[in-house]
C-alpha cells in the first residue's frame, strides 16, 4: 500500500509541476500550511493568483535551493543558512528578474526554502520558483489539510496535491532581513530570534 502511495504522490506533483510549466494554478503542502503556487517569473500566473486569493497585497515566492535563492535576490548566503531551509519567510532585496506585480512594486521580495520534500520536488519539476501564498481567501484561515481548503477556492486552481496534514500546520516567521526585524511570528520564530541576537 506505502508504495501505491508514493507512486501516486509522485505522479500528483509531476502532474501539478506541469501546469506550472503552462502558467496554470496549483494548490500544494508545505510544511507549514497549503499554499497556492503558480510561476512567480509571470506576471500573468502572479495575476491570476491575485485574483483567486482576492487579494492585491504582495506574495512571496518558493524555491528549491540556495542558488534559486541567489537567482532572484541579494543575499548573505552565511546568514540564509541558518534559517533555510525551514518554515521562515526571508525578506530580501530582489533582483530585476522579480515582476513587480509579485511585489506590489516593492524593491523587497519574501522567499521561502520549505523544508518538505515534495514542495521541492515541485519546484525543481516546474523549473522556476512558484508564488508562496496560503490555500485561502483574503481574511480566512490558512488550511493545514485540504479539507480545510473551501470548495470555490478548490474550484478556482487547477490542481491540487493532497500531501495530508502539514507537519506545523501554522504560518511561517517573516523576517526582514534588509532591515533586520521579525515582521511576523509563528513557526521558525526562535531561529529567527537567534539570528537577530546573534546567538
Amino acid at each position: 500500500m506505502e508504495e501505491v502511495t508514493e507512486v501516486t504522490e509522485v505522479s500528483d506533483v509531476r502532474i501539478a509541476a506541469e501546469i506550472i510549466r503552462r502558467g496554470g494554478v496549483v494548490i500544494y503542502p508545505t510544511e507549514t500550511v497549503y499554499g497556492i503556487g503558480a510561476d512567480a517569473l509571470s506576471k500573468p500566473a502572479v495575476r491570476r493568483v491575485f485574483a483567486i486569493k482576492k487579494r492585491t497585497l504582495a506574495m512571496s515566492l518558493a524555491v528549491s535551493g540556495y542558488e534559486m535563492i541567489e537567482d532572484v535576490a541579494i543575499c548573505d548566503m552565511a546568514t540564509i543558512q541558518k534559517l533555510l531551509p525551514g518554515p521562515v519567510t526571508v525578506i530580501l532585496k530582489k533582483k530585476p528578474v522579480v515582476p513587480d506585480i509579485l511585489t506590489a512594486g516593492s524593491d523587497k521580495v519574501g522567499i521561502r526554502y520549505p523544508d518538505h520534500e515534495m514542495t521541492l520536488r515541485l519546484i525543481d519539476l516546474a523549473g522556476t520558483p512558484i508564488t508562496s501564498t496560503s490555500a485561502n481567501r483574503s481574511g480566512e484561515p490558512p488550511a493545514r489539510e485540504v479539507r480545510e481548503i473551501s470548495r470555490a477556492l478548490l474550484h478556482d486552481v487547477d490542481y491540487t496535491v493532497d500531501g495530508g496534514r502539514c507537519r506545523y500546520g501554522t504560518a511561517s516567521t517573516v523576517i526582514d532581513l534588509v532591515d533586520m526585524r521579525i515582521l511576523r511570528k509563528g513557526a521558525g520564530y526562535q531561529a529567527c530570534l537567534d539570528v537577530l541576537t546573534g546567538c
